[in-house]
């Protein structure tokens, strides 16, 4: 059994800057709760074959993986995938105008787990709901409340 969470919010930025923000792997820890550290495996900035090594922690567990970008449309798509780690698994950020300078945001994990975790997979998608749901709140909260959107990488 597979694991596919789709999560979305509307932020009151334009869309340049919730792309440039949340594209930026540096910031992540900044708005995901789990993410501890990222550290750039490649030169910054992002590009299709960009990689970056996470450290996360979820469901009590450490976790370290290599994520590398393979698909990428600055202000539009952005698409990591596992390239090491203890499962497969492909995030895609995409954005899209709302209209009056706001922006749709939609976050989409989706994996298959092996072994244990396989067996886990229907209470880890509900977990992931959660806190993807609690990270992008996060990325919203903090992007209105900014005077000016912080500034991420040019992507």
């Amino acid at each position: 059994m597979g694991v596919d969470v789709t999560v979305e919010t509307t932020i009151a930025r334009p869309v340049e800057a919730v792309a440039a923000f949340a594209a930026d792997p540096t910031n992540a820890p900044a708005w995901y709760a789990n993410i501890r550290s990222v550290s750039w495996t490649t030169p910054p900035p992002v590009a299709v074959g960009s990689r970056m090594d996470f450290v996360a922690q979820f469901l009590g567990r450490r976790l370290a993986y290599t994520y590398e970008v393979v698909e990428l449309e600055p202000g539009r798509r952005l698409v990591m995938r596992t390239a090491d780690g203890p499962f497969p698994m492909e995030t895609t950020y995409t954005w899209q105008s709302a209209g009056q300078g706001a922006t749709t945001m939609t976050l989409r994990n989706r994996g298959h787990p092996a072994g244990f975790s396989r067996l886990a997979a229907p209470m880890m998608e509900r977990a992931m709901r959660r806190a993807t749901t609690k990270d992008l709140a996060r990325l919203k909260a903090m992007l209105e409340s900014a005077e000016e959107a912080p500034k991420g990488s040019s992507s």
